[in-house]
């Protein structure tokens, strides 16, 4: 007899990812700065770890600097030292030696190295239209439209993908604009517009532990929810991006970007059947029913100290701290608040959905906590769930107290997940596009920012450390910011 608890060998094969066979050339546009090091060099490490990479393959970086491919193996292998990517000797001899490096810049006028270190590498690779072409612009987005057109001028677009670092546009009219010159070079099919929040294991685990435990399903609606959070605070500053980050600020850093994808995450509707496809068809209908923000219910928030940082612009008016409140028109959530928070240098770092359920209409059987429960998601890692719940205190009748029931998915077997970019960049590698924001999902987030953007709010200061402002605190009334370090 079997033990049903215990994974059968088919099991553990049909869980096992694959590597993708097509020979493929990556180019890295911005190979040497600051996103390439953080994320996009490291996920290429995750994937080599778990022998995701195709068998024949080439990494070019692209930058405006001269360098040699020895020089850019160096900056690669520190790089992932200091990521911790945990390859072995021989791991790393052999993906050391698929790289390269094209310096001189890439612009309509001059492709600089690239054409030509593109062209060697994919006759290193058998050459012809088996080869797959991937281009990655880990830029600042006010370089989107200038690398488009270059690709196209210089012929490294016919049969290739993009993927598009975000935001993937500054505003309404930025994104129409760019939109329609990718989709005049690019077929949908092949645009990859990355949200790494999307990517995120725990960010998956929000429609799989919805839809497969009843418990969670009867109450995701507005009968038992009376409140969402969507809360992202970070203890960290800009670092070394504050020429990226004063282009952007927290609004289009993340509530944009990642914030209302996550919502949609939570808010969608029971997709029609269990494929990818289908989820992202739920997650853009559902984004469709958002509600224009309104100015008078979003907070913007600068740090102090935030100036005097170099590369940011004296008088600089960019946000650093958000938050917002946003309605979802539809049966399921009418009048149910979705609050969303982010910003840099807060009092902590932590990554939650929050629903915070109604009271029970029953009463009596003592004097009830003044918090309320809550079922609470960390996007973090594996993710964690919890549960609050109201219970009596052993030998005390009539003393309720909170109580929390907790689950670490980590725990789960044979939990290892890949960071998030990793699993993004295998799914650019397969052609999967379930996990990235499309140009009907991105219009309509705009759509739901602009009153925002177009009519901003007063920047107010706040004090590193702290929670930000303090009209944050009043916007999340009655429950308050129910921020829960013990998730993660």
């Amino acid at each position: 007899m079997t033990d049903s608890s215990s994974p059968t060998t088919a099991d553990q094969e049909a869980a096992t990812p694959t590597a993708v066979s097509t020979p493929t050339v990556f180019v890295l546009f911005g190979a040497t700065g600051d996103l390439a090091a953080r994320m996009v060099l490291p996920a290429f490490g995750a994937l080599a770890k778990h022998g995701l990479l195709p068998d024949n393959w080439r990494l070019i970086g692209n930058g405006r600097g001269h360098q040699s491919d020895d020089e850019f193996r160096e900056h690669v292998k520190k790089v992932l030292d200091e990521a911790r990517t945990g390859l072995s000797g021989r791991q790393w001899r052999g993906f050391s030696s698929s790289l390269r490096f094209a310096g001189g810049g890439f612009s309509e006028s001059d492709a600089g190295e690239l054409a030509d270190v593109v062209a060697e590498a994919k006759d290193d690779l058998g050459g012809g239209d088996d080869v797959q072409l991937v281009h990655y612009i880990a830029l600042p987005p006010s370089t989107f439209e200038a690398y488009t057109k270059a690709l196209d001028v210089h012929g490294l677009a016919e049969g290739a993908r993009v993927v598009y670092e975000k935001p993937f546009g500054t505003d309404s009219a930025s994104f129409e604009r760019l939109d329609e010159l990718v989709l005049s070079i690019f077929p949908e099919e092949r645009v990859f517009r990355i949200d790494h929040f999307l990517g995120k294991e725990a960010t998956q685990q929000l429609h799989v532990l919805r839809f497969n435990n009843r418990l969670l399903e009867q109450v995701w609606n507005r009968y038992h929810v009376a409140a969402v959070q969507i809360d992202i605070p970070e203890t960290l500053g800009v670092s070394n991006r504050a020429g990226f980050y004063d282009e952007t600020g927290a609004t289009l850093d993340m509530l944009v970007t990642h914030q209302l994808q996550v919502m949609a995450e939570v808010a969608l509707e029971p997709p029609a059947d269990g494929s990818p496809e289908a989820l992202l068809e739920a997650r853009e209908a559902v984004l469709k029913d958002f509600r224009p923000m309104d100015p008078s219910e979003a907070v913007l928030g600068q740090v102090e100290g935030y100036r005097d940082i170099e590369g940011v612009e004296d008088g600089s008016q960019t946000d650093t701290f958000v938050a917002a409140k946003v309605w979802i028109d539809n049966d399921r959530w009418e009048g149910v608040p979705f609050l969303l928070r982010t910003g840099k240098q807060l009092k902590e770092s932590h990554q939650h959905v929050t629903l915070v359920l109604r009271r029970p209409q029953t009463r009596g059987f003592g004097e009830r906590p003044p918090r309320p429960e809550t079922i609470a998601f960390s996007l973090a890692g594996n993710g964690t769930v919890a549960a609050t719940v109201t219970a009596q205190r052993p030998g005390a009748p009539g003393d309720l107290v909170a109580g929390s029931l907790q689950l670490d998915l980590e725990d789960l077997p044979r939990a290892e997940p890949l960071p998030a970019y990793a699993s993004l960049l295998r799914d650019v590698l397969a052609g999967d596009r379930a996990l990235f924001t499309t140009a009907t999902g991105l219009r309509e987030a705009w759509r739901v920012a602009a009153p925002l953007l177009d009519h901003r709010p007063e920047v107010q200061p706040y004090a590193p450390g702290s929670w930000g402002p303090e009209a944050a605190t009043e916007l999340a009334a009655p429950h308050g910011w129910l921020a829960q370090t013990s998730l993660d």
